[in-house]
């Protein structure tokens, strides 16, 4: 840690990350009666939502199994609630819990002190002090680029699709979609819907893997080879755990997830807990949320109340 931040005192968990996962926690704990606090990195609540996914998203399963403790969605909502939908949803359960996130708080280190029993946390330039850390910045939390060679040698372009608006940004082209997970059919899905002439590389069904970049297109595992103008990648995310977590036991360094599968993914030692590395979607992290709000709500001592966060 940097023997110059400033120490903040925070008596309840420090929660990392604003995203569904973190706002059922803190809705579940303040329920409980524990105070706690959310450090997120971007300017908003439910970031990936917001500024990750392409317009035409939905919700892969009915609006039931995709509700946050405590609050229904709106009678209103179909089946399947669009993107907007559920952002609107996610912004009113937080104005509902009263849950005021710190903005623009990236976490570069989080560590156990044994000395004092206790969690430093590294943000910016403070040095946040907790005995209960939660860790909910999710299955989801950066890219994954693919390493191909040859693609700075591509003259036309290449975006992830978290970068993926809509078709229309395409209309007229000839694009490639490497990846045929949920966002690799649904991207192929609106890129037709907009008229694009589109081709999905499945590794050996679709169109075979590919070898390399070219600088008009791609070279494939067969050794064909097609120009395009665009180059999608929906080739999924990963958990950014293992680059701030300083902890060996819990979480594995090598996906970033819990050792332990689920249902038994929530809990680490020293106050450690994760919520939304479930794969089991939105209800799997309301799980998580009522389990850990539980187990916290039990250590709760009224000494801990009295000590004052400094900011």
């Amino acid at each position: 840690m940097k023997s110059n931040s400033k120490h903040v005192w925070v008596p309840g968990p420090i929660i990392v990350g604003a995203g569904p996962s973190g706002l059922a926690t803190s809705a579940c704990l303040k329920k409980k009666g524990v105070p706690s606090l959310i450090l997120e990195k971007e300017s908003c609540i439910a970031s990936s939502w917001k500024l990750r996914t392409y317009e035409r998203l939905k919700l892969h399963l009915p609006k039931q199994f995709c509700e946050l403790p405590l609050m229904n969605f709106p009678p209103d909502f179909p089946t399947y609630p669009t993107k907007q939908q559920f952002i609107s949803y996610l912004e009113a359960y937080a104005k509902y819990f009263s849950i005021k996130p710190l903005f623009g708080m990236r976490v570069q280190c989080a560590e156990y002190d044994p000395s004092i029993g206790l969690w430093r946390v590294e943000a910016n330039d403070l040095e946040f002090i907790c005995r209960w850390l939660i860790v909910a910045t999710g299955e989801n939390a950066e890219a994954i680029l693919p390493d191909i060679g040859g693609m700075s040698e591509f003259q036309g372009q290449v975006l992830h699709t978290s970068f993926y608006k809509n078709g229309d940004d395409f209309r007229g082209e000839k694009v490639l979609v490497v990846g045929c997970g949920n966002s690799g059919m649904e991207v192929c899905l609106d890129l037709c819907s907009s008229g694009v002439q589109v081709s999905m590389v499945v590794r050996d069904e679709v169109v075979p893997g590919i070898k390399r970049f070219t600088s008009k297109g791609v070279e494939f595992a067969d050794g064909r080879q097609d120009d395009y103008d665009a180059i999608i990648l929906a080739t999924g995310y990963r958990s950014n755990v293992p680059s701030w977590l300083k902890e060996e036991e819990f979480f594995d360094k090598r996906d970033g997830f819990p050792r332990n599968p689920f249902p038994n993914s929530w809990r680490g030692k020293n106050g450690l807990y994760a919520t939304g590395f479930t794969r089991k979607g939105l209800l799997g992290s309301s799980m998580d949320a009522h389990r850990i709000a539980e187990d916290i709500a039990c250590q709760w001592k009224s000494k801990t109340k009295h000590l004052p966060l400094e900011m």
